[in-house]
């Protein structure tokens, strides 16, 4: 496994849970939006701890970039990361993922499952090949949203907000169940890319399947 070590250039929060993460790029190193790396810390306790997590630059930018949910309730990697700056060094290992684009069609996001598409967008935008895309972001509240004036940029009226936790005047409290699924989405036969935690992933699979997506026209981390 080729491993890169590389130093934090800035690091910074974007959500009241969620930093982001700028970091040097080596030499030749490429991935395709929606790809992920796992990654440790450089420090003799944590450097055999790796955690996956997604880049969100483009990839022709001269920096790697991440932003990554800190979970502040256990001693893990996240809230470790929480407290490292500027100046540290990361890990990286090799690049993988299942999540790319493949034709336009309709991205469900839970939470930080938004991160592979915010590559995805910023790609597609750049290239003026937007158009077509629907986006379906579920979060708890509107604190949680990751990149929304930039994703409501990007994709202005198919940018559908869903909360879970939160009565907003004009904006949708409800789950993305199969009710919802049918309301908002007219063509099951398009593409669907799903991320987000794996029971979200599991549920909102299994009800475009029975709807009539196909496994071909499904895109998710298996």
């Amino acid at each position: 496994m080729d491993t890169s070590i590389v130093k934090i250039l800035k690091a910074f929060y974007i959500t009241h849970d969620v930093k982001c993460f700028v970091v040097e790029k080596p030499a030749g190193y490429d991935f395709i939006p929606g790809q992920a790396t796992d990654v440790s810390i450089n420090h003799p306790d944590w450097q055999d701890k790796l955690r996956p997590f997604t880049f969100t630059n483009l990839r022709e930018q001269n920096y790697l970039e991440f932003m990554i949910k800190i979970y502040k309730d256990h001693e893990g990697v996240t809230n470790k990361l929480g407290s490292i700056n500027a100046g540290a060094e990361l890990i990286l290992h090799d690049v993988f993922g299942a999540i790319q684009y493949k034709g336009s069609g309709t991205f469900i996001a839970g939470g930080a499952g938004i991160t592979p598409f915010i590559s995805i967008f910023r790609d597609l935008y750049k290239k003026q090949h937007i158009m077509g895309n629907k986006l379906i972001y579920s979060n708890k509240t509107t604190e949680d949203v990751i990149m929304s004036e930039e994703l409501q940029k990007m994709l202005k009226k198919d940018f559908l907000k869903v909360y879970t936790r939160e009565n907003v005047m004009g904006y949708l409290e409800k789950r993305i169940d199969r009710n919802f699924l049918i309301e908002n989405i007219a063509d099951f036969s398009q593409n669907f890319y799903v991320c987000g935690p794996s029971d979200f992933v599991k549920s909102i699979t299994k009800n475009l399947l029975d709807l009539g997506a196909t496994a071909n026209t499904l895109i998710f981390e298996k």
